[in-house]
């Protein structure tokens, strides 16, 4: 199945969560604070991440910071804080997932399992539609691999997350149209995970932080106010 790296320095969850994800036949490697859970993952990416936000030596928040300069992981964050904030910011950093503490076995293992399946990791199957979904898009100066979660722009790599992939690819594949958060959200996330609206603005605005790295007059991605976004086409 998937190789997983937990990020936590509590070592009952650590435990707990290993368990629970090798019951499920995920392989799972474990760090106690977030420096030496940084390093591992740069120097061995996994199929996926878990980090806990308040960590020793360098908490979550700053993993993920770190982590998303050379790496799209996925990445699903733990927090024992009930603060909208910290899930905002996580979300702006290029969190593809929010779990608060205390949580149920079940619910993690639901929302690996769905991660893994929309980043197409070995072991999962495959969504309604993927075969269509897994076509190469090009939009002008946009081109989308969705085998190999590639995209550029004008040429130049732009590295998305994976909820940031399959956002950009329900708004690439029909240009002009306009898609609500709500549709987006069905694109991006399974049925089981809820977010809300100020989530997918949050993916939409580092997306386009990204694409401006490259391309600093990059505006494909219109905001139509109280309706959703559309991929203008140039």
């Amino acid at each position: 199945m998937a190789n997983i790296t937990l990020v936590d320095d509590d070592e009952n969850i650590v435990t707990s969560v290993s368990l629970a994800l090798e019951s499920h036949g995920h392989t799972v490697t474990a760090y106690h604070d977030g420096a030496s859970g940084l390093e591992a993952l740069e120097a061995n990416p996994p199929d996926l991440a878990i980090l806990d936000v308040k960590m020793p030596r360098m908490d979550g928040m700053e993993v993920l910071r770190r982590l998303r300069q050379s790496s799209s992981v996925p990445v699903v964050m733990l927090t024992s804080k009930d603060e909208e904030i910290d899930e905002i910011l996580g979300f702006n950093l290029g969190a593809d997932d929010y779990i608060h503490k205390p949580f149920s076995q079940r619910l993690l293992l639901e929302r690996v399992k769905a991660i893994l399946r929309r980043s197409g990791q070995p072991g999962e199957e495959p969504e309604t539609g993927a075969e269509a979904a897994g076509r190469a898009i090009r939009r002008g100066k946009l081109v989308m691999d969705p085998a190999r979660h590639e995209c550029t722009w004008d040429g130049l790599a732009v590295k998305l997350t994976v909820t940031e992939f399959l956002l950009l690819q329900a708004l690439a594949q029909r240009p002009g149209f306009v898609k609500s958060r709500d549709s987006l959200m069905d694109a991006a996330y399974d049925d089981q995970v809820y977010v809300d609206d100020r989530t997918i603005d949050s993916h939409v605005k580092r997306m386009r932080k990204k694409f401006r790295v490259v391309d600093p007059e990059f505006d494909a991605i219109e905001t139509l106010y109280g309706v959703g976004y559309r991929y203008r086409e140039s």
